[in-house]
């Protein structure tokens, strides 16, 4: 068959075509007023996408950058600091915090599971500086609590920093009403542009603690982009292409949302959302089990491969048979499971497709298992109740 290569990953995502216009069309120089207006409105529609009257810092970086600098800006040399970590990434954060000599208390807990807030309330004391958590653990497809614990250090001095990389645009956050002090985000994820751009909401409580934090740096130095961006520019040249594609992104989802980027994001939060849901239902009709069933992620949808079948098969079938890219587990997970991503560019027909083939190449691994259509039928079903009397605004 004449196949079309499609991307199912959770990051890089499907690329927007009116954002790839924008980035062969970007030949303007950085320090021009033409890209300082393009920066500063790119800025103030971050504040929108994320939901936050805070300042929004953009950085050239994959979101680990992110990560490193909401470290080294907020923490000295020995400062407590206490990790959530059920995943490659809460791992992550515990390698950078003792990369900058921080005392680490991490709360761990099993792949694919989450935390109790008496689990996490039981580790925090009063001279814990920083919390450090994800939104989205994406090795596991887990969703975290994060209301809960920003919840839980109200009134204390912790600041709360959450790496919402594939958070944002799929889950609601209530940055400033919860009181997040960090929160990241990067290019390649629900904002359907390529990777190379990480930014960072900072609270007015972060930005006093950075006035005496001991750490060193450099390029990731928070207070000197934020001078930076007041006037419309980054204090290194910036990858002026991906900024014009977050523009055009960002722009996408104003017309989306019939001329108001909230509800765009809305929108785009509620699509994931779906075709999530949509997914779950069909893996449960495949009789294959969900890796994170009590907190399942909407970004992306893990799942266990069968008894005496390595996840490897279903990936490389899908691929060699579609052309549809999905991922593996990561690390010690490889062969275990495989996982689904619905953040971004991804709609109804796309996640039909992917369960129509995923039927296929499951019938040739487990043969006997299902019948061809039930997966597609779960799926059609939940989409009917979840879409029944939908308002969607037409694009401005």
């Amino acid at each position: 068959m004449f196949r079309k290569t499609r991307l199912f990953t959770p990051g890089p995502t499907p690329l927007l075509p009116a954002a790839q216009f924008a980035m062969a069309a970007a030949d303007m120089h950085h320090r021009t007023p033409e890209f300082r207006a393009l920066y500063s409105k790119v800025l103030e529609q971050m504040k929108t996408f994320i939901g936050t009257q805070n300042d929004v810092i953009l950085l050239t970086c994959s979101g680990s950058g992110a990560m490193e600098a909401s470290v080294s800006n907020l923490t000295s040399p020995e400062d407590e600091v206490l990790v959530l970590s059920a995943g490659k990434f809460g791992e992550r954060w515990a390698a950078i915090a003792n990369a900058f000599k921080s005392r680490v208390t991490t709360v761990s807990k099993p792949y694919g599971q989450t935390f109790t807030l008496d689990e996490i309330k039981a580790q925090l004391k009063p001279t814990t500086r920083v919390l450090y958590m994800q939104a989205t653990e994406t090795s596991t497809g887990a969703r975290h609590d994060v209301q809960g614990v920003a919840k839980l250090l109200k009134g204390t001095d912790t600041l709360l920093v959450v790496d919402a990389i594939t958070g944002l645009g799929t889950t609601a956050l209530d940055v400033d009403g919860w009181g997040i002090d960090v929160i990241i985000g990067g290019s390649q994820k629900a904002l359907m542009i390529p990777p190379g751009l990480a930014y960072l909401a900072v609270s007015d409580r972060a930005w006093k603690r950075m006035e005496s934090s001991r750490q060193p740096r450099y390029y990731f130095d928070l207070p000197k982009e934020r001078k930076s961006a007041a006037k419309g520019e980054a204090s290194y040249t910036p990858p002026v292409a991906l900024i014009a594609a977050l523009g055009a992104a960002l722009d996408h989802l104003t017309r989306q949302g019939g001329g108001d980027l909230a509800r765009g994001r809305d929108l785009l939060i509620e699509n994931a959302e779906t075709c999530a849901a949509m997914t779950r239902a069909a893996a449960t009709a495949l009789g294959l089990e969900l890796f994170a069933p009590d907190s399942p992620a909407v970004a992306v949808t893990a799942i266990k491969a069968p008894a005496g079948v390595s996840s490897d098969d279903v990936v490389k079938g899908l691929k060699s048979r579609f052309g549809a890219i999905i991922a593996n587990g990561q690390g010690e997970m490889k062969g275990q499971l495989f996982r689904v991503a619905h953040l971004g560019y991804f709609d109804y027909l796309d996640t039909i497709a992917l369960i129509g083939a995923l039927e296929q190449v499951m019938s040739a691994i487990t043969p006997g298992k299902f019948e061809f259509g039930d997966a597609l039928r779960a799926a059609q079903t939940v989409f009917a109740e979840r879409t029944h009397n939908l308002a969607v605004p037409q694009p401005a």
